[in-house]
């Protein structure tokens, strides 16, 4: 935790407040002094980073010409100490001379275990407001939580036993090329082992695990009712102009991959003429690329824990698909776009990746951008809301 340099504290006290960077005249009040603190650990937006909060500043940047005793820097260093802060977040304390004058600079690192409560209220930094969090604000808040603990596809799916998977794909397609592709280490263990090396079978060795049930199960929507993918192809611009076409995807992820990729093949089988081309030169509405990425980067990392399916609305003007589960972890509407990622389901994406059906390493969505640049589409539109997140792709003009 490193604490700002001259030119850069400088810079903070310039720019203002914001939602990183916190000011208070005084420390004669310490509860609201506790909430900014308790803010900047729950680090709603998802920076990742060490928020700031200066004591001594005015709100409009001015310092407020007053001293700090050892006694003060004690109690600001205590926060928290007392109960009133839970969990108590890491913080550092430092006395600083700025223009002359005595401040104090408190570093806050984003807590580890959120959501952060003051007084039993969990607090969040919109802005240069501190405020009360809203419920999805603090579902959010604890789903970065849930990220660092065990993922939802490596828990056990209690009630489950192997007999509720396909042992023939599992055992006699995916466990020998993983082990030999992926994890060679592990090819002289018993069988039961190797599956749970690879996270197939929880600790017990007897128990699937939710993400095996969606790649290999026999039944995966007896057990996740939302595990499917629901397609329409409307009529028009709009709903209201009616249905053509409607079909649903659901099985192993193995059936359902290839059988929704030769959905997605109907969409780019209208063209356009390439302007400026050879007569006779057309070029697909869509990359059929950029439309398969997309509906396996929902696969991959939607939330299974709703009954929600995946939906792809093909429209004459447009394709969207929508995948339930807002942005998981440490991901926020500026990083998603240039690549960053945060795998929800790793071991679906593992699965994927090792069936041929993936890609890792946050490029899925960068490629994206490229097969649409390539094909003469717009710049897709990606809307993001609590409960999902939808790409919106537009057809070739």
């Amino acid at each position: 935790m490193n604490f700002p340099n001259d030119a850069q504290l400088d810079r903070l006290v310039a720019e203002g407040c914001s939602d990183r960077v916190g000011r208070r005249r005084s420390a004669a009040r310490m509860k609201p002094i506790r909430k900014t603190i308790c803010a900047l650990a729950n680090d709603l937006p998802g920076h990742g980073e060490a928020g700031v909060l200066l004591v001594g500043v005015e709100t409009d940047g001015a310092v407020a010409d007053l001293e700090f005793s050892d006694r003060t820097l004690q109690r600001l260093a205590d926060l928290g100490k007392d109960g009133a802060i839970v969990p108590l977040p890491a913080l550092s304390v430092q006395k600083r001379k700025w223009c002359g004058r005595e401040i104090v600079v408190i570093l806050v690192e984003p807590s580890e275990v959120p959501p952060v409560r003051s007084s039993g209220v969990v607090w969040v930094r919109v802005g240069p407001t501190v405020r009360a969090a809203s419920p999805e604000e603090e579902r959010l808040v604890g789903e970065r939580r849930r990220a660092r603990e065990e993922n939802f596809d490596l828990r056990p799916a209690w009630g489950a036993t192997l007999s509720d998977l396909d042992e023939g794909a599992l055992f006699q397609r995916y466990l020998p090329s993983a082990v030999a592709s992926g994890v060679p280490e592990i090819a002289d263990l018993p069988p039961e082992r190797q599956l749970r090396a690879l996270g197939i079978l929880s600790g017990d060795e007897r128990t699937p695990t939710w993400g095996s049930l969606l790649a290999f199960g026999r039944a995966p929507r007896e057990w996740l009712p939302g595990a499917y993918v629901h397609t329409l192809r409307f009529a028009g611009e709009r709903r209201s102009d009616g249905i053509l076409r409607r079909k649903v995807f659901a099985g192993r992820l193995s059936e359902v991959l290839p059988a929704l990729e030769g959905e997605l093949e109907l969409a780019v089988t209208v063209g356009t003429p390439i302007s400026g081309g050879e007569r006779g030169s057309w070029r697909p509405a869509y990359p059929i690329g950029a439309l398969r990425e997309l509906v396996r980067n929902a696969l991959m990392h939607r939330s299974y824990e709703t009954n929600v399916p995946i939906r792809v609305h093909r429209y004459c003007d447009r394709v969207e698909v929508r995948s339930p589960g807002r942005l998981y972890g440490m991901l926020n509407e500026d990083n998603f776009v240039r690549g960053m990622t945060a795998y929800r389901n790793p071991l679906v994406a593992e699965i994927m990746a090792r069936l041929g059906s993936a890609r890792r390493l946050g490029v899925g969505i960068p490629r994206v951008l490229r097969e649409l640049e390539r094909n003469g589409n717009p710049e897709p539109e990606f809307r993001f809301s609590p409960t999902g997140v939808t790409a919106v792709v537009k057809a070739a003009s």
